[in-house]
């Protein structure tokens, strides 16, 4: 070994020595097998260069999660909750959301060749604002269990925080009250009127006959609410319910004893009703006096879901030792976008 070759070690050596040296954790998604400046970080909280943290600039926010985590989350998120799967969810880079709906669209008129043409009215837009707030989430793990060599940390974390995300965004899709939270479609004004004169965001519903019950012909009933939606809206629709209720309609027969249920046709498929697909939401009530138990409609065109990119994650082993805390949190908001595209069955005699 030659003496430049020595010095050029030794002169590494000190560079990996000096006091104050720090390494940033490797958030690209890159994951290196024993040792990744990640691992390290949550396993020990050593070896991070921390930044300001703070909620009024957009691009602030703690330790983002690697790709890696972000995509077992995002797809875990999409099999618990329900109503994620099938909502239009968008990605934003901001807390504030707008987004234009045209309510009614521009008419038109007949003439004769050479006849007057008179102005017609023009489009009327309705800005739609989901209301935003902060999920999060506060798993905790003992320092000895982060310093096990055969407990996977990063599989851990990503496991805790879509659970706990997903019950939260599951209860709040559905009847969540909008403030500091997304609102659910259940939490929307409701009336019986048609779609030409209902008001813009009040959702139709349809008695059910009886209160708390179905009243006679319950199978009408259910083919009365497929055919309120109009056609445009039926090609991607569904029906929402929770399995209480399922369970009382998986036992509705035809005249001719056939079921108005059928369960899917392959591994994977959802079981239909009326022909359409069926999602079970836990988060729906349980038919019950003036109760909002059934929906049906296009959520994809009629409920919008607004969320971050990016989870945002901190390392906290100070607050409760001998434990560490991962607090991780995620701006989400959701609301009702447009109303003809979901109709409820309300369990009451009118």
């Amino acid at each position: 070994m030659t003496d430049g070759t020595i010095e050029a070690l030794e002169a590494s050596f000190e560079e990996m020595t000096m006091p104050g040296a720090v390494t940033r954790p490797v958030l690209g998604g890159a994951r290196a097998p024993s040792g990744a400046a990640f691992e390290g970080f949550l396993r020990s909280g050593a070896s991070v260069e921390m930044k300001a943290f703070t909620g009024v600039s957009g691009d602030a926010g703690g330790f983002a999660v690697p790709r890696e985590i972000d995509a077992v989350i995002d797809a875990t998120l999409k099999s618990i909750s329900p109503i994620r799967s099938i909502a239009n969810v968008v990605k934003v880079g901001s807390a504030g959301y707008r987004k234009l709906v045209t309510t009614g669209g521009t008419p038109s008129g007949w003439a004769a060749e050479t006849g007057a043409r008179a102005e017609t009215d023009t489009p009327v837009f309705t800005e739609i604002a989901p209301p935003m707030g902060e999920l999060f989430a506060n798993p905790s793990a003992s320092q000895a269990m982060l310093d096990d060599a055969q407990f996977d940390v990063e599989a851990w974390l990503a496991g805790e925080i879509a659970m706990e995300f997903a019950k939260a965004e599951g209860a709040a899709f559905v009847g969540g009250s909008g403030v500091d939270r997304p609102k659910g479609f259940l939490q929307a004004p409701t009336a019986s009127s048609g779609d030409a004169t209902r008001a813009f965001g009040t959702l139709q519903y349809l008695p059910s006959g009886a209160a708390g019950d179905f009243g006679a012909n319950p199978e009408d009933r259910l083919i009365d609410l497929v055919q309120t939606l109009r056609g445009p809206y039926r090609q991607g629709a569904r029906f929402v319910m929770n399995s209480a209720t399922l369970a009382r309609i998986r036992k509705f027969k035809t005249s001719d004893g056939a079921f108005l249920w059928a369960p899917g046709l392959a591994a994977g498929q959802p079981a239909t009703l009326l022909g359409y697909p069926v999602i079970e939401a836990e988060d729906m009530p349980d038919i019950a006096a003036n109760a909002l138990a059934i929906a049906f409609g296009d959520f994809r065109a009629g409920y919008l879901i607004a969320e971050r990119t990016e989870t945002a994650i901190l390392r906290d082993p100070y607050t409760n030792k001998p434990f560490v805390h991962f607090y991780a949190t995620k701006r989400i908001g959701g609301c009702v976008s447009n109303s003809e595209a979901i109709k409820l069955m309300k369990f009451a005699a009118a």
